[in-house]
This record gives structure tokens, sequence and C-alpha cells, in this order.
């Protein structure tokens, strides 16, 4: 096998191995991958197989060493941004149609909801602010 074919052959590995990279999402073959493209660019340089190897072999082992557990760290920090009525909990809300145990209406990040007050005896005039604890269905609970 010449130069040229070795050069190709490293390259069709990491081809093959991005294919698995693409399919399961699995960074460690797209590492693998980079490992093969720096053996293809020592046998296109002319060096030997042994030197090749060790080329793929060290490349691939050192960005599994040090990216691998740059990445898992990276995905695990997710900070938690509530959306839906999670995002809505917690949240001011203005009455524009008295609220009390039984129902009510509020304006909630803009839009007007059904309201009930959480506590059964209480009762909110218009234009009180109100805060919402949660929301039950369609309706949010406040106090």
């Amino acid at each position: 096998m010449n130069a040229i074919d070795a050069w190709v052959w490293w390259l069709v590995v990491a081809v093959a191995l991005g294919i698995p990279l693409v399919v399961t999402a699995m960074p460690e073959f797209g590492m693998l991958a980079v490992g093969a493209v720096v053996a293809a660019g020592a046998a296109g340089l002319g060096f030997g197989i042994v030197v090749q190897v060790l080329a793929f072999v060290i490349v691939s082992v050192a960005l599994i060493a040090v990216v691998r557990p740059i990445a898992a760290r990276h995905s695990s920090r997710h900070p938690h941004l509530p959306t839906g009525i999670d995002a809505l909990k917690g949240r001011q809300a203005v009455v524009t149609e008295r609220v009390d145990g039984s129902g009510g209406r509020v304006k909630l990040a803009g839009e007007i909801w059904s309201a009930r007050a959480l506590d059964a005896a209480r009762a909110y005039d218009v234009g009180q602010e109100v805060d919402v604890v949660d929301i039950d269905g369609a309706t949010a609970l406040v106090i």
C-alpha cells in the first residue's frame, strides 16, 4: 500500500466514524474521526504506518480525555428556565373582575385569566395586585 492509498483509507475510516456520530449523537465517534483525519495527514506527509497509528491513537485519546469531560460538564449545567404555566407561578397579576373563592378574572402576563382565590374566605377587588400561586387548568389560583 503506497502513501496515497494510506491517506485515502484513513479518510474512509474518518467518514465511517462520522456516520455513527450523526446517527447516535455520541461525540466520541467525532473525536475518533478527527484522529483518523490527523492520521490521514500523517500518511499524506509520507510517514509510515506506525506514525499514522500513533497519531490516530494519541489524538483520539487526547480528545476523549480532554474534550469529553468539558462537554459533559457543560451539558449537565442546564439553567432551569420555566416555561408555559410554570413561568406564570409566582408572578403578579392585577384583578380585573372581583376574585373570590368561586372565581373572577385577572390580567396575568398581558392576558386575561380566570382566577380563584386560594383562600375561599378571601376576596380581591378590581385593581388589586395579587400573586399567582398555581395554575389549575385555565384558572390562576391567587393570594
